[in-house]
């Protein structure tokens, strides 16, 4: 995956942002999530930290969508205090064969694009 220095999104690629950042101030988790699969259906989740299970919130909405069908998801947004997109995170991007990961500060601003 390669970053691009400016983040120049459409208004779905907005309004995963916007799904990612309600999530998150829902449920008062540390990260919010949502995806978009190759028909147009959206999931969002939250970070899962329990004992026995953790997730980050972009691994969770990934779950999401493959426990419902999805094959490949067409953009994912994370918002996220993080500095730093986690492994882990790019890695379950890959695996669905995301072309665009944004990652936003907790107020929804996107600072970070990652192409594949």
């Amino acid at each position: 995956m390669s970053e691009l220095a400016a983040v120049d999104l459409g208004p779905e690629d907005d309004k995963l942002i916007t799904l990612a950042r309600a999530t998150r101030a829902r449920t008062g988790a540390a990260e919010g999530a949502a995806v978009r699969d190759e028909t147009g259906r959206t999931y969002t989740a939250a970070t899962v930290d329990l004992p026995s299970l953790r997730l980050s919130a972009l691994q969770a909405a990934v779950a999401a969508a493959v426990s419902s069908g999805a094959e490949s998801l067409e953009a994912a947004a994370v918002v996220t205090p993080s500095t730093t997109p986690a492994e882990a995170d790019t890695a379950a991007a890959a695996d669905m064969k995301t072309p665009l990961v944004v990652f936003a500060d907790v107020d929804g601003t996107p600072v970070r694009a990652v192409r594949s």
